[in-house]
């Protein structure tokens, strides 16, 4: 039996993709298009893979994002459900089911604004916290995957050249 390819000699479906159809890209620079082929194809198992975590935590996207919004708060871990809307460019309206949904669960519970009396603040309960740290922690189990053919000097070189291409992106989209 033969040794198995060094990582570096390995093709994967992107190699072939190209080498298949290089006759009919001959206009675009194919090591560009490997590049974006490469991120985007990491991107969408990564959407899959917390999908897939969410799901097993009941949790949507967004209510998920909520959670993460409160937990990130200073303690008591609270934000007005008119800013947990903004954030979330959801209508008050959308913002309040999801909120109905997160507060049945015993996630959230929402309590008066001493400062508004019309208005409503949502807290991140102790059941929350666990439920958001309990998925991150099981997300991040899955996306160091992502590292795992890769040296400590690797994941730091990515990291360079990862960062290089965003500075780059966010100079063009004036965010820097």
């Amino acid at each position: 039996m033969e040794n198995p390819p060094v990582s570096g000699e390995e093709r994967d479906h992107v190699d072939r993709f190209l080498e298949d159809h290089a006759d009919a890209l001959t206009a675009i620079d194919t090591r560009v298009e490997a590049i974006v082929d490469r991120i985007s194809g990491i991107e969408r198992r990564l959407k899959h893979a917390l999908q897939e975590t969410l799901a097993a935590f009941d949790l949507s996207h967004g209510e998920w994002r909520v959670l993460t919004t409160l937990r990130w708060a200073d303690p008591p871990h609270r934000r007005s459900a008119g800013e947990l809307a903004r954030t979330s460019e959801l209508s008050t309206g959308a913002m309040t089911n999801r909120l109905d949904r997160l507060e049945r669960a015993g996630l959230v519970r929402r309590l008066p604004d001493p400062e508004d009396r019309r208005g409503v603040q949502v807290e991140l309960t102790e059941e929350g916290r666990r439920t958001w740290e309990q998925s991150v922690v099981a997300q991040a189990e899955k996306e160091a995957i992502v590292a795992a053919a890769l040296s400590p000097d690797e994941m730091d070189e990515l990291n360079r050249l990862l960062r290089r291409v965003m500075v780059e992106l966010e100079r063009r989209e004036g965010k820097r």
